[in-house]
């Protein structure tokens, strides 16, 4: 009986480590790449509001543009009154600027939605993970009571 001990200990730890960890991590990173898209969109909602309040949908528009690593080039929109919004999959769908505030509402949440259920399944993930934990304390007999840290103060 002994010996079975160690082993389904070593296969729990496996388990653990390779699975609900690594489950773990995905689900981080899907919940981070989500809260990227949100930030994106909000910052898209942002300036097409400044846009409207501007009034520049009658003029042209001068404007700086990222190409990347911070290398910015100036850009001239003749028309800004319609904007080109990535709707996903590599799909750009030209709105005018109310059309794309709607869409961007929309889509802001759906993708929020999508946050809930990630941040679920996390917590889900999360319990699993100290469940295994407090099966493996409880095979290998070590308490589950830790000391409360103290300071000496007479020292």
């Amino acid at each position: 009986m002994s010996n079975t001990i160690p082993e389904k200990v070593l296969a729990y730890e496996t388990f653990l480590n390779e699975t609900l960890r690594e489950d773990l991590r995905k689900l981080l990173d899907e919940q981070d790449k989500l809260y990227g898209e949100i930030a994106e969109y909000l910052q898209l909602k942002t300036v097409i509001e400044r846009i409207q309040d501007t009034d520049y949908t009658k003029d042209e528009l001068k404007t700086k543009v990222d190409i990347g690593c911070n290398f910015y080039v100036q850009a001239n929109v003749p028309d800004a009154s319609r904007i080109y919004v990535s709707v996903g999959f590599g799909f750009f769908v030209e709105f005018k600027m109310d059309e794309a505030l709607r869409f961007i509402g929309k889509k802001t949440a759906r993708l929020n939605e999508q946050v809930e259920r990630t941040s679920k399944d996390i917590a889900k993930v999360k319990a699993h993970i100290k469940l295994v934990l407090e099966g493996l304390r409880e095979m290998q007999g070590i308490s589950s009571d830790t000391p409360a840290p103290f300071r000496d103060v007479l020292s």
